[in-house]
């Protein structure tokens, strides 16, 4: 019981050093880039970055399932990681909602996950979770924070908003750390469909 209450605790900490908002001319670096800047070659680049599926299942705000499994429903799924107390995160979240809408569900979706609201444990802080996304208009899936996306997904997570890219086998195509707006968010999908 006791592992429970030191999850959030543990993680809060390390995301409340790290609300990774940038501005609008300021682009976030993103796993791939990282790599360029150490000159790896750019087939070895996607062959490193998607390696072996990550494993995780959760609960959204609505208490639907979801797993590693769902990212076969769509060629690309984007999984934004923000919190309640993010700025950048909630700014972001009105254009991600509509950045879902303009895609064909076989090409892509968009799942977020509410890095400091704990699965089963506080119904006033899963409340307000879903108030903000309704506030914000970011009408897809919001999974709780749990044991297995803490220990899955979420494992080199230190600041929010983070997004991972995943293809339909829950392998990790690119990860971006910090905020950006919609025409850069639909240039990153756009590039990673066309790979696929």
């Amino acid at each position: 019981m006791k592992k429970r209450y030191l999850l959030p605790g543990l993680f809060l900490t390390m995301l409340l050093c790290g609300c990774a908002g940038k501005n609008e001319a300021e682009q976030p670096e993103t796993k791939v880039e990282a790599e360029e800047a150490q000159e790896t070659p750019s087939s070895e680049k996607k062959e490193d970055a998607a390696s072996e599926a990550v494993v995780f299942e959760g609960q959204d705000l609505d208490g639907n399932t979801i797993t590693q499994e769902t990212c076969a429903l769509a060629k690309l799924t984007m999984i934004n990681v923000w919190a309640t107390y993010c700025n950048p995160c909630l700014k972001e979240m009105p254009e991600l909602g509509e950045l879902a809408k303009e895609y064909e569900a076989a090409d892509f979706q968009l799942i977020g996950v509410v890095s400091d609201v704990v699965e089963g444990q506080d119904q006033e802080a899963t409340e307000y979770a879903a108030s903000l996304v309704e506030e914000t208009g970011a009408d897809y899936p919001h999974m709780l924070l749990n044991e297995s996306l803490y220990n899955g997904l979420l494992a080199g997570v230190s600041a929010v908003p983070t997004t991972f890219f995943l293809n339909e086998k829950g392998e990790v195509l690119d990860v971006v750390v910090g905020a950006m707006d919609k025409s850069h968010w639909k240039e990153k999908v756009d590039g990673l469909l066309e790979d696929l």
